[in-house]
């Protein structure tokens, strides 16, 4: 009865082990993407420490590689050190991922006041005639997440490039897509995007932030049932003398 829970444990345990080499691609995809999206809105968010939990999730992806092929090992030649070496680094890796959480769930809640003190800037310094990298973020954000301006459209008149153009008319990015006709002129608002850029910014953020913190949290279950299937071998060797002997190949009376 004990070999038979041996075994159905040791199955699992190599099921897992495949499961964390995938979910090593994952995590690393995950943080990847955090990185590359952040680049799009790094000019409406100043705080490069937002980026420590992308960081920290590619370190644990790339370390799930390595703790996969421990386990791997350990589960096929019956090593009691590489299991007991195996449970240790899926607890700290595990706790990292705890952190990763947290730091999460701390970043997610700055954005809003983040975004808020830095779009104010960005869009103060807008130069539509020769754009530069912030004004050139803001036409990409506009068209991307259809909006105009800060709060709404009216914005724009705030702002120092509208007098200088004096032309009544807000940046080509922020028209509808299907205003074919739109140059941006304030006469013909139905052309514009109505909804502001800055809580759109905020959300796009924080659902950033959320893959992050419900990745880290998924295969942070999974890790607790792989420190459990090598705890069950682990125990279950050491007090079973019948499994003792089956692996050293002696025989049991």
């Amino acid at each position: 009865m004990g070999q038979c829970g041996i075994t159905s444990s040791k199955t699992v345990l190599v099921f897992l082990n495949l499961i964390f080499w995938g979910a090593a691609g994952i995590l690393c995809y995950v943080g990847a993407y955090v990185f590359i999206t952040y680049d799009d809105y790094d000019h409406f968010f100043e705080d490069v420490y937002t980026l420590i939990p992308a960081v920290v999730i590619i370190a644990v992806g790339a370390l799930l590689f390595i703790i996969g092929l421990i386990g791997c090992c350990a589960t096929i030649r019956e090593s009691r050190c590489g299991l007991a070496t195996f449970v240790i680094i899926l607890l700290l890796v595990f706790v990292t991922e705890v952190v990763v959480v947290v730091l999460g769930y701390v970043y997610r809640a700055k954005v809003e006041n983040e975004v808020d003190r830095s779009i104010q800037k960005v869009y103060k310094t807008y130069n539509g005639t020769n754009p530069d990298a912030a004004s050139r973020a803001i036409d990409y954000v506009q068209r991307q997440l259809h909006c105009c301006g800060i709060h709404n459209y009216s914005d724009w008149e705030n702002t120092d490039w509208f007098k200088e153009t004096k032309n009544q008319s807000v940046p080509l990015s922020c028209c509808r897509e299907r205003a074919s006709s739109c140059n941006g002129s304030l006469a013909h608002p139905a052309d514009l995007y109505a909804e502001g850029c800055e809580a759109l910014v905020v959300k796009k953020l924080q659902e950033i932030m959320m893959h992050v913190i419900w990745a880290a949290l998924a295969f942070a279950a999974i890790q607790l049932l792989g420190m459990l299937c090598a705890c069950i071998v682990l125990c279950r060797r050491s007090r079973d003398p019948a499994y003792e002997l089956l692996i050293t190949g002696g025989a049991y009376a």
